[in-house]
């Protein structure tokens, strides 16, 4: 046996890590003396050391490498090293895309388009009936699962649908996660409800302001930051409602990002 001084010395691995593994119960001392509290530690556990240690420097947190501690076999470890890759991986995309990012906006300082102003107009938009699908998703970029299961809902059922489609997020406030968003098909005719689908009515908005965005989905942040500017600008409007979000050109119809064209609407209502 030898103390935890010992076998941090041997293992070349600190004693306050040693305790660490203790205290989250990968590595415990072979015996605990009762009277002194001091640790021993035998020459069997060095290779349990090893293995903690291994898992360790690939980035795995401590719950991982007691779950494969406990069922250590190749198999499941090769299973484990495949899924981590995966995950660094898509950090390095998460980080190689902020990257893009700075790079991004050190040219948009250099041509001095840094802040951009969307025009905004205001229109009456019509009431209208529509096939709707409502559903909190994960994320805002998850509405394309909606659009995708609405599209086989209507070939299965042979329900025709307009072109002019929509989607209304119901959320009062901006959402990081779990997102409240209603997808809307104007439809001729009124149906029957199934499969989470409805058929409802959607009010006209007498005053709706409606702003353009080209390129990227990831331009939509600025519209609404240019849209604060506007609202302090007039005050004599007010926010009013859920915002709705058309797609005039995306990736089914247009292959060029940069030609995307999504509408943003926000109702309004106008202060006496």
């Amino acid at each position: 046996m030898f103390k935890i001084g010992e076998f941090s010395k041997l293992t070349q691995v600190s004693i306050r890590m040693l305790r660490y593994y203790d205290e989250t119960g990968l590595l415990k001392p072979a015996v605990t003396d009762h009277f002194t509290n001091y640790r021993l530690y035998s020459a069997d556990q060095i290779a349990v050391l090893n293995k903690i240690i291994f898992l360790r420097d690939l980035g795995f947190h401590v719950q991982d490498i007691a779950a494969a501690l406990h069922q250590w076999d190749d198999a499941y470890i090769v299973k484990q090293l495949d899924r981590k890759r995966i995950e660094i991986e898509q950090a390095i995309k998460a980080e190689q895309d902020k990257l893009s990012k700075i790079d991004q906006a050190k040219e948009d300082i250099r041509q001095e388009k840094i802040e951009i102003h969307y025009n905004v107009s205001i229109k009456s938009v019509p009431g209208a009936q529509v096939l709707s699908l409502r559903r909190v998703v994960p994320s805002y970029y998850s509405e394309g699962q909606l659009w995708k299961e609405m599209t086989a809902f209507a070939v299965k059922y042979k329900i025709l649908v307009s072109s002019n489609t929509f989607a209304i997020y119901h959320d009062s406030d901006y959402r990081e996660k779990n997102v409240d968003i209603e997808i809307c098909a104007p439809v001729q005719r009124m149906g029957k409800d199934q499969d989470g689908f409805k058929f409802r009515n959607i009010a006209p908005v007498p005053i709706m302001a409606s702003t353009m965005v080209y390129g990227t989905f990831e331009n939509i942040s600025g519209v609404f930051r240019s849209f604060a500017g506007w609202l302090e600008e007039h005050s004599q409007y007010k926010m009013l409602g859920q915002s709705r979000q058309i797609v005039h050109r995306g990736p089914w119809n247009e292959t060029n990002i940069d030609n995307y064209l999504t509408e943003i609407q926000i109702p309004l209502e106008k202060i006496e």
